[in-house]
């Protein structure tokens, strides 16, 4: 070959050629979630990044079913509704709630419950509102979940003791 052919004909390279010169990037969820959903970004939520991101389907993430199965047999706690958005629409709305979570044992955090409700459940949700919700005190991830199954008189019981903890 000579040196003009040469020339319009590079050798080749190794590995994968790039092409139209761009390199695919590998995206975290979070950054895609970020993309789909400003509005659950952690900056909009205004927490900070310890705080646990949304998981698009809770239903395909093992971990996400193993929490879930954790938080059912959590201890009980009473969370003050901050916000909500509903992530899903489809059948039972999905909705990703923000809580003021107190403990009995007098600790207060900032939780995070994916639930699946029901449109008259979705309805009557509104800030201010208390709900009982369990938790992992041996995690303390900030994920908690609704206590729906929760017996009133245990609720109670709770509401009680944690007025007492604030008096005292």
């Amino acid at each position: 070959m000579t040196a003009t052919r040469q020339a319009e004909n590079p050798a080749p390279t190794r590995g994968r050629a790039r092409m139209f010169g761009s390199k695919k990037k590998r995206q975290r969820l979070s950054d895609l979630m970020d993309q789909l959903r400003p509005d659950l970004s952690r900056e909009s939520l205004g927490v900070g990044p310890a705080f646990p991101g949304v998981t698009p389907n809770p239903l395909l993430s093992a971990k996400a079913r193993r929490r879930k199965a954790e938080l059912r047999d959590g201890v009980l706690a009473l969370g003050v509704l901050v916000d909500w958005r509903e992530v899903s629409s489809d059948g039972n709305p999905r909705v990703v709630l923000m809580l003021d979570v107190e403990t009995v044992e007098g600790t207060s955090f900032r939780g995070i419950a994916d639930e699946d409700l029901t449109i008259t459940a979705l309805t009557r949700l509104a800030p201010g509102q208390t709900m009982p919700v369990r938790y992992r005190p041996a995690v303390m991830d900030h994920y908690v979940s609704l206590a729906r199954d929760a017996d009133p008189a245990d609720v109670q019981q709770v509401t009680d003791e944690i007025a007492r903890a604030k008096r005292a």
